[in-house]
């Protein structure tokens, strides 16, 4: 009997029963030109869909496919390294070449400059670079930061033949005008060469043009330029010669003028400066002032100066609201001795102040005495110049007690008359030969009062009455 062979593959290895129909092949698939027209279930059947779809609809919509693309491509910034500070001549240079270069300072010290940083990036530290090539670290960042100083110059404009005044030793130089602004590097730099700074004269004139025009209001102030280095440099002079005219110390206040003169780029200022020498301050005259009135200096303390003073003088502090009692009871001889310069009192003492030996205190041996005073209303001078509420040290002669001079000063008990509850004062002699006093409790050598960060003028151009 025929059986009617059915149209599947026959072999051993697979069932005889069909595992699947086979249909037509699909044609191959062109997402551009076709779109499904139906969807395949898993049983076999098929799922007509009403509206072709393409794939691409499918995956991503071509509308946001196309504006995605173009918002990638607006905000894709290719990578470029940024220009590299080595000389062309070092850059094709490799490690050991480098190193080799600083060891030898084969080149001017900007030109190898840029090597330091260059190997601190490829992981060299200071101290490695220092063990190989010798250059110290403090070295190190100095010819790095003159090598950028040496830069801003170059693109301020400043003349190569100032420029290359630096080229041999001015590293040193530059690095101490790093924190001045552009235009004060320039103006500095042509300074320098002109008059043939070393890097200590440098390190001052810079301090001086960062300093000058925080002292705004100061006495002579407007007069010195802020623009000018000279100008800067000899304000400062001008302001020392204030400070030793203060402490009598006339050849130190003539000295410091004439260092004034040889800096000063203005007239404004070499005129003022002259007019000092001369006894004809303006200012002075503006201000009712005449300096040899004032007898007593007064003299405001600055942060650090007994740290930095060659020479101290040590006073024991009377309270002024301790008295007479406290003036009289404090010791009367302090000193010195020793290979220590140990201080000695002749008695013990709860309070005692350091002040630098002014000229003032330098010859007071015995007697001298600091009196404090909570504010300023015990001095005989113009109330509407003064802070009222600032304290102050009187340092005082107990030696000379008796009313001499008529423009002199004296401590006194009240107004001189003996009444204590009046407290301390400090009064003028004529004054006191007004009410028929004839003796003080010690006559007034200088008035001291304390720093503070608004630091103003170390000498008081105020007039005592």
């Amino acid at each position: 009997m025929n059986t009617p062979k059915t149209h599947f593959l026959s072999t051993p290895f697979l069932p005889s029963h069909p595992l699947f129909h086979l249909h037509k092949p699909l044609p191959p698939h062109h997402s551009k030109s076709h779109s499904i027209s139906a969807l395949i279930l898993p049983n076999g059947s098929s799922y007509p869909n009403p509206k072709p779809v393409s794939v691409q609809d499918l995956i991503l919509p071509p509308s946001s496919s196309s504006s995605s693309s173009s918002q990638q491509r607006q905000l894709y910034q290719p990578f470029r390294p940024p220009p590299s500070p080595l000389p062309l001549k070092f850059r094709d240079l490799d490690i050991n070449g480098k190193l080799e270069i600083l060891t030898d300072r084969l080149g001017l010290w900007f030109e190898f400059a840029p090597l330091i940083p260059d190997l601190v990036q490829d992981g060299f530290t200071p101290s490695i670079i220092e063990e190989i090539t010798g250059i110290t670290g403090v070295q190190q960042n100095c010819y790095v930061v003159a090598s950028q100083v040496r830069e801003s110059l170059i693109e301020s404009g400043v003349d190569d033949d100032i420029i290359s005044s630096f080229d041999v030793t001015g590293a040193e130089i530059l690095y101490e005008i790093r924190l001045l602004s552009a235009s004060q590097r320039a103006a500095a730099a042509k300074y320098l060469v002109a008059n043939e700074f070393d890097a200590k004269m440098t390190q001052e004139l810079a301090r001086t043009m960062k300093d000058k025009p925080r002292r705004k209001g100061e006495k002579g102030w407007d007069s010195f330029d802020d623009e000018l280095p000279g100008d800067c440099l000899g304000y400062m002079y001008y302001r020392l010669a204030h400070e030793h005219k203060a402490t009598n110390d006339l050849e130190l206040w003539r000295a410091s003028l004439e260092k004034a003169l040889n800096a000063l780029e203005s007239e404004t200022a070499r005129k003022k400066v002259l007019e000092e020498l001369e006894g004809k301050d303006d200012d002075a005259g503006t201000d009712g002032l005449a300096v040899s009135a004032v007898k007593v200096p007064v003299v405001r303390m600055k942060i650090g100066e007994v740290a930095e003073a060659t020479s101290v003088a040590v006073l024991p502090v009377c309270r002024a609201e301790g008295g007479t009692v406290e003036v009289e009871d404090a010791p009367w001889e302090c000193g010195s001795k020793g290979d220590f310069g140990v201080v000695e009192a002749e008695k013990g003492w709860k309070s005692w102040v350091v002040l630098p030996r002014w000229e003032p205190v330098a010859g007071l041996n015995r007697g001298g005495v600091a009196v404090a005073f909570k504010d300023s209303k015990v001095l005989p001078w113009k109330a509407s110049k003064w802070n009222q509420n600032e304290p102050l040290l009187v340092v005082t002669d107990r030696g000379s007690k008796e009313v001499v001079a008529d423009d002199g000063f004296y401590l006194v008990v009240g107004g001189g008359n003996g009444n204590a509850e009046e407290g301390l004062k400090v009064e003028k002699g004529s004054a006191l030969k007004e009410s028929s006093v004839k003796e003080s409790l010690g006559s007034v050598l200088m008035v001291v009062r304390p720093p503070r960060d608004d630091y103003d003028d170390q000498i008081s151009d105020e007039e005592w009455d």
